[in-house]
């Protein structure tokens, strides 16, 4: 059963509106009686009842709640420094499927793109968007927030990321020669863990220097050069399998 994204939190009767109705009444072909899983940015999800159908809008009555078939062990945030051409795209889109939980783009040392204020806030539109229709394709509960760009200087005053008593932090530099990633997160117990990526030539020393000392711990990914996107990739998956979160 497809999953529906509701923009707020679920009520016993809910009117989707916009596009999103569009495409439950003409492509989906909604019909009266029909029951869909319909999940809220207040991270519950529901089984509705479609109770009217309009040209421009969706009716809805709550039947059930329903909980998450594969809650995480741990929470994964992703903080990857932005890439070239439509590369945080596809970072976004996957790390969605790789269930994790939020995503921060920073502006660092070596990214090449740089934008505006307003550039920025359309691209964290459009990455929003990405990872909302990745969370409906893979039948996601909880939607995946992307964070408004940032910096280096940002994610170190956020409490969310450096200020969690059960938050472990680390970031992938190729300057690390003697710790590994496994090797680290098989000491994990944390509720949290916070993975920082950087982009193409990584992080510079003094960027490292900085997140070391303020706690996060630098991992190698190994002997292999990996492009930015892969690394990211790779590097989230490796989190999820050691934490658990990947039974395979």
């Amino acid at each position: 059963m497809r999953r529906l994204f509701y923009p707020g939190e679920l009520t016993p009767e809910i009117r989707i509106t916009g596009g999103d109705a569009h495409h439950l009444a003409r492509v989906m072909r909604a019909q009266l009686g029909a029951v869909h899983v319909v999940a809220g940015t207040d991270g519950r999800a529901a089984r509705m009842t479609v109770t009217a159908v309009a040209r421009d809008a969706v009716t809805l009555r709550l039947d059930s709640y329903v909980e998450d078939d594969a809650p995480a062990r741990a929470e994964v945030i992703l903080v990857q420094a932005l890439l070239k051409g439509e590369k945080t795209d596809f970072v976004v889109q996957k790390a969605v499927e790789l269930g994790a939980a939020a995503l921060h783009p920073i502006v660092t040392e070596h990214v090449v793109v740089r934008y505006d204020a307003k550039k920025a806030a359309a691209k964290t539109a459009r990455w929003q968007k990405i990872a909302d229709e990745a969370a409906k394709q893979c039948g996601r509960l909880l939607l995946m927030h992307v964070a408004p760009v940032g910096s280096i200087d940002s994610i170190l005053g956020d409490a969310e990321i450096f200020g969690g008593v059960d938050t472990t932090v680390i970031f992938c530099y190729e300057g690390e020669r003697m710790q590994s990633m496994r090797a680290v997160l098989r000491t994990v117990t944390s509720a949290r863990v916070v993975l920082i990526v950087g982009a193409e030539g990584g992080f510079s020393p003094a960027e490292a220097a900085r997140l070391t000392a303020a706690g996060a711990q630098p991992v190698s990914l190994g002997h292999l050069i990996l492009r930015a996107e892969t690394a990211a990739i790779a590097a989230l998956t490796v989190v999820q399998y050691e934490l658990g979160n990947l039974d395979v």
